[in-house]
Order: structure tokens, then C-alpha cells, then sequence
């Protein structure tokens, strides 16, 4: 896992005071990780366009533009001057270099985005907007330096954004490149090093990026096993039963040793697939939600009554029957339309799912401090995973998964992993990564992807 934070001013301002690290040598070590990024990846004689602010992302963009000077065709543009006291020191560095400001913008290989940064926090006037906008259309490889222009410090975009092929931000993650408006726009992430090591700039945070290695698959280590020691998940089919069937495979592909669907009417299931009319005895987990729809309110409430690991999903997100459940530790998987109706029943907001993408770190972070023993999964681009406290930020998400079905195969890995013995968090956020790394996986037209497909991929991690 990585860090991410809100701000690193308060970072930035460890390293001047504890270790000595000036303004000036955090941004030459700041614009050095972009240099070596264009040295390793493109060919000297590169042509090189820099647009630089008239704050601190701009003197980044002018210290680059003196490191790059004489092996790349470097071209300088300042279309607000330099105002800040660094950007006036590096202005002052490239013109006593010999290095010649541009006019205009022009075709280049490689575009530096260096206007605003992370420190944008206003409108974008009509030069701005025409600035990245022509930015945006050139047939260049793109740079952001820090986080694209246009997007805030929270990740929202109000205008225009600048597209990036790769954002490098500076000295750790921030939370802005996480919010899903601003998932095109950043593109691959790197983050630069600004005079020491990550491990010592970075402090105690409670937003974590998920990396592929804390996924902790169940593989089955011990020999002297049956199918009972790998759990019996139920899972409740509602009136659209194909969402229901779609989790039960899901489950048993991803090692649950045995799987039931609850349903009075007699369904077709696959041969290694049980159906019950009530709960199993021996159930070791319940999927419930998935194609829901019209239900026995006792009997559901029966079944929330129970205490044995739950994942809720979909239809129940707008029913108050699910209120009391929120009390105990219980995995939720909504989408977002789902989690703002959601929102207005435990009277946390009522508000859009405009509004919710706009702050979904926020809402995620209201929800789970009034229901701090539930485990939330937010759908999106990049999924949030709370509990208490701490936020989970899974940016594998792709397009792919943009497919009915996908949902129905996530909550039967969750639901899966719950009945083989894994807690709440730990399941949610093994299954969610499977969930997306299997996505990325797939090989075929990304347009293409049936929930059968997902699974199979799933089985190959």
C-alpha cells in the first residue's frame, strides 16, 4: 500500500524545518524526476514544449526547462509571467542560461503541462481555458507536473482539465488524482523525489492506495481439507434470479467449498450449485440484494437478524429494513446512485450523484464515521473502500467492468472469501482487486466482457 494524502504543505514543511531542505532544493530535486522520466523514455533532440504559471508549478516547469536545455529542443512559454519569488530565481536561472523564451505555443514530441499544479484554487479565466484546450489537442506525449491544470485540490473538475498521458506529482499522492472526474486526466502516476526517500517525506496517513501485491488470494495451503472447511455461502436470489446465480459462480470459483441459492421457486443452477428454500444450517456467509426486488419483509429481516458474515448489495441500498444491520460488521457494495439514496436514509445528505462524485472521499468519510463497524465499497472508477476511519483507494478500475453482471460477480468473490473465514476489510478489499486485475486481464475487445468471462480470469490470478 501507498500513502495519499490531502496536502503535503505540511510535508513540504517538515523538510525545511527538521531537515534543512530549502524551497529552492525541493524543486530542483521536483523538476530532476521529470528530466530523468523524458531522458529514459524519449530520444535526445526531443522537442520539448513547457508552459509554465506564474507560481511555483511554473518554476518547476522553468527549472526543467534549464535541466533539459541543449540535449532537447526545449521551448519555454510563460503566458502569465513569473510572479512568485521561485518562479522569478528560475526565470532569472534560464535567461542567464541563454535559454530563449517562446511566444506561442507549438507542436512538440513531449507537451509539460507546468501551469497551476495542485495550488488551483479559482475558476480558470478565458486564457487559461484556450491555453489547455490547445494543449489538449496537440499530437504529443503529455506531462502533467503534479496534478493536471484544472482539476482542484479535491479532484473536481469545474471547466476544462488538461489530459495526461503521465501525471508526476510531487513528494507523495494526493487525493485529487484519486477522485473519479479526474481519472482521464491523469493518466499513469509517478511520484517525484524531492531530496529524501519517501519513507522519511511522508507522515502517519488514513488513505492507503492499493498495489496488486495486497491481494491475498485463498489458496488453499493444507492438505487435510474437505469441502466444509472452506465455508457454505447462501446466497438470497430475488426476482431477478440471474444476478443471484451470476454471484453463486462467482463464489465457488473463488474457493468457497460449497454454495447454495435460497429460493422457493425451483431454479435451473449448474450441476455444482446447491438450491434451498431457507437458510443452510451449517451457512458460513449471505450474499443478499443482488436482483432483489419485491421481497417478504419478515423474511429478509430474518435473514439480517442473522449473525453471520453479510454482504448487502443493490436493491436494499433504498430500503430502511437495512438500518439496523448497519449497527453490526456488515460489507456494502453500492454504486453510486445506490450509496446517495443510501446517504438519505441514514439522514447523513441528501444529495446527487453529481454531487457525490464531486466528494466522494467525503461522503465515504461521513458514512463510515457514523457506521464505523461496516465495511464500505463504493463502485466507480477508482472504488473507495472504507471502514472506520480509514479509506481504501482501488485504482485498477477500467471500462470493462462497465457491464451488467459485474457487480453480481463482485459480491459473489466478497461473499465468497467472507464464508471461507476472511474478516470484513479483507475481503472486500481482496476480492475488489481480484475483481479489477482480472478486468485488466481480459484479452478480448474491452466492449466484450460477460460476467463468465470475468470469472475465468479471476481463476488465472
Amino acid at each position: 500500500m501507498q500513502h495519499i494524502y490531502y496536502e503535503v504543505g505540511s510535508l513540504d514543511k517538515k523538510c525545511y524545518e527538521k531537515f534543512a531542505l530549502t524551497e529552492d532544493i525541493l524543486m530542483e530535486h521536483a523538476a530532476s524526476s521529470i528530466a530523468r522520466f523524458i531522458e529514459e523514455n524519449f530520444e535526445k533532440k526531443s522537442s520539448v514544449l513547457i508552459v509554465c504559471g506564474p507560481g511555483n508549478n511554473g518554476a518547476d516547469g522553468l527549472a526543467l526547462g534549464r535541466l533539459l536545455y541543449k540535449e532537447y529542443e526545449v521551448k519555454l512559454y510563460l503566458p502569465f509571467g513569473a510572479k512568485s519569488q521561485m518562479a522569478k530565481l528560475q526565470k532569472n536561472r534560464v535567461e542567464l542560461l541563454g535559454l530563449t523564451l517562446h511566444e506561442e505555443i507549438s507542436e512538440s514530441d513531449i507537451v509539460v503541462d507546468a501551469l497551476f499544479g495542485s495550488g488551483l484554487n479559482k475558476d480558470l479565466d478565458e486564457t487559461s481555458l484556450k491555453i489547455i484546450n490547445t494543449l489538449n489537442q496537440l499530437n504529443a506525449y503529455k506531462i502533467a507536473c503534479d496534478i493536471p491544470s484544472g482539476i482542484n485540490i479535491k479532484g473536481q473538475i469545474n471547466q476544462e482539465a488538461f489530459y495526461a498521458d503521465t501525471t508526476i506529482t510531487m513528494g507523495a499522492l494526493k487525493v485529487a488524482l484519486f477522485n473519479d472526474e479526474a481519472k482521464d486526466n491523469v493518466g499513469k502516476i509517478e511520484v517525484a523525489n524531492l531530496g529524501i526517500q519517501r519513507a522519511i517525506y511522508e507522515e502517519k496517513t488514513n488513505i492507503f492506495l492499493l498495489e496488486k501485491e495486497d491481494m491475498n488470494l485463498p489458496l488453499r495451503n493444507k492438505k487435510n481439507s474437505h469441502k466444509g472447511s472452506f465455508g457454505h455461502l447462501n446466497v438470497i436470489a430475488g426476482c431477478k434470479k440471474g444476478a443471484g446465480i451470476i454471484a453463486a459462480k462467482a463464489a465457488f470459483g473463488f474457493g468457497a467449498g460449497l454454495v447454495s441459492v435460497v429460493c422457493h421457486e425451483d431454479i435451473d443452477l449448474p450441476y455444482h450449485i446447491m438450491q434451498t428454500h431457507f437458510l443452510s444450517d451449517n451457512c458460513t456467509a449471505i450474499a443478499v440484494g443482488m436482483g432483489l426486488g419485491k421481497y417478504e419483509t419478515e423474511e429478509i429481516k430474518t435473514i439480517l437478524a442473522k449473525e453471520i458474515p453479510t454482504i448487502i448489495d443493490a436493491d436494499l441500498f433504498y430500503e430502511e429494513i437495512i438500518l439496523e444491520k448497519l449497527k453490526s460488521d456488515v460489507v456494502l457494495t453500492p454504486h453510486p446512485k445506490e450509496f446517495c439514496a443510501l446517504l438519505k436514509l441514514c439522514e447523513i445528505a441528501d444529495i446527487s450523484v453529481i454531487q457525490l462524485q464531486k466528494d466522494r472521499f467525503e461522503y465515504v468519510s461521513k458514512f463510515c464515521n457514523k457506521y464505523p463497524k461496516v465495511t464500505l465499497l463504493l463502485k466507480g472508477a477508482n472504488v473507495l473502500i472504507g471502514k472506520d476511519k480509514e479509506i481504501y483507494v482501488n485504482s485498477f478500475g477500467t471500462a470493462t467492468l462497465s457491464k451488467g453482471g459485474s457487480g453480481d460477480v463482485l459480491s459473489g468473490l466478497i461473499a465468497s472469501l467472507l464464508a471461507q473465514g476472511y474478516n470484513s476489510l479483507d475481503a472486500a478489499i481482496t476480492a475488489n482487486l481480484a475483481h479489477t486485475l482480472a478486468a485488466k486481464n481480459y484479452k478480448k475487445n474491452n466492449y466484450s466482457l460477460i460476467p463468465s468471462d470475468l470469472v475465468e480470469e479471476v481463476k488465472k490470478l
